[in-house]
């Protein structure tokens, strides 16, 4: 049988939450299970169907201690700070290779890296990037925060319909490569939002950012959060999350 799902067949997604974690180890660890699906893509091409062999999929969820990453089409003047400045903050800054500018992550924010083969889903990009917003405005939607899109503008935001009011809640930034993605979205919780006060985040001038606690007044627990938006997930890509 060809590994290649059939679109009625409810594929497995693979789920770890590695809580607090460096940046750059965890951005490792992502290489590492995007680098073995590819692997087994290009073996499976020189393989008869039967001989094939399924690929994985993986939900990752953790946060990171202060960060700031800049996109592969990225602006670096968008990051506010010097190298000494970065120090007395005690962030540190990477330069990436998912699509978008610069942004930040931190404690309080629940960063998703979806690492799915989506030869076993879907094969489209814009699809998939409209269903990790979806996935948040779901979430949001439980807490009583409505949000939306804007068009041209990846991420979920809250006030979308009004230019003036309109501030960025959960930001995308992704990386394909086969119908393979690797990072994902960052989702202010609790979020430090003076960090964001460092940098032009995604290279956006006039728009603001917010959080669930800043909107609704309140600390949220995170792992409450991180179920909801677990179980959105599973809900929009029609998959089981384990």
């Amino acid at each position: 049988m060809n590994p290649k799902q059939n679109v009625s067949v409810r594929q497995r997604v693979n789920f770890r939450d590695l809580g607090l974690i460096d940046y750059k180890e965890c951005w490792d660890y992502q290489e590492k299970l995007f680098q073995e699906i590819i692997s087994t893509k290009t073996q499976n091409r020189d393989l008869v169907p039967e001989k094939q062999r399924a690929t994985s999929s993986h939900l990752i969820f953790c946060e990171h201690p202060h960060v700031y990453t800049l996109g592969k089409s990225g602006d670096e003047k968008n990051l506010l700070l010097n190298e000494s400045e970065l120090h007395t903050k005690k962030a540190t800054y990477y330069k990436i290779n998912r699509g978008g500018d610069i942004t930040y992550h931190g404690p309080g924010q629940i960063v998703g890296y979806p690492i799915l083969d989506l030869d076993n889903f879907f094969t489209d990009i814009h699809k998939y990037l409209r269903l990790l917003e979806e996935t948040i405005i779901f979430t949001l939607k439980d807490y009583g925060i409505e949000s939306g899109r804007i068009e041209g503008l990846t991420g979920v935001w809250l006030d979308w319909t009004d230019p003036l009011k309109a501030r960025k809640i959960c930001a995308l930034g992704v990386r394909t490569s086969r119908w393979v993605t690797m990072h994902g979205f960052a989702f202010n919780v609790n979020s430090d939002l003076s960090y964001f006060n460092n940098i032009v985040p995604c290279g956006i001038q006039d728009k603001a950012v917010s959080s669930m606690n800043k909107e609704l007044g309140r600390e949220l627990s995170m792992q409450e959060v991180k179920q909801k938006v677990k179980h959105y997930f599973a809900q929009v890509f029609d998959c089981d999350v384990i």
